[in-house]
């Protein structure tokens, strides 16, 4: 592997132990869409994961990982996290609150330590790519480590 920058994602899970591949890609900031990064990085559509970030009405600020071709069921994550409702938060919010840009959200290694929800599909896969907090990087992983990682909850979580 060529000598890529590690991103806060990769050292944490560097030091809890967690094998894991860097993967790059060319950015296109018009398109920054998960099929986008699939085609950009060679990696299957299927094994590219986003993370979006909501706000409970009990619980505040969680993060849903899903699938990047899937479209997150609010009520399910709702139901899940211990919300009543939940919506998405604003574009403008995702810096401030987590660290990261669009394109570039992490599960791991967010300015605090919210409650992570993965899609119960990630877990039928041998590896799933996630963001590494960058654009133009991915973080390719076993599922339950990145469960274990982030200590998250498993639930179905797309309509």
């Amino acid at each position: 592997m060529s000598k890529t920058k590690k991103t806060n994602a990769a050292r944490i899970l560097d030091g809890l132990g967690i094998a894991y591949e860097l993967k790059t890609y060319a950015v296109d900031e018009s398109d920054l869409s998960a099929v986008h990064v699939a085609e950009m990085s060679g990696l299957n559509i299927e094994m590219i994961f986003k993370t979006l970030v909501a706000r409970g009405d009990k619980t505040g600020v969680i993060m849903a990982v899903i699938g990047g071709g899937d479209e997150l069921n609010l009520k399910a994550l709702a139901r899940v996290s211990g919300n009543k409702s939940v919506e998405m938060i604003a574009l403008k919010e995702l810096l401030p609150l987590t660290g990261y840009i669009r394109g570039g959200c992490s599960p791991l290694g967010a300015k605090k330590n919210y409650p992570v929800f993965v899609d119960s599909r990630a877990l039928t896969l041998d590896r799933i790519s996630i963001s590494a907090g960058l654009r133009g990087m991915q973080i390719v992983l076993a599922p339950r480590d990145l469960v274990r990682a982030v200590n998250a909850t498993v639930a179905d979580l797309t309509a």
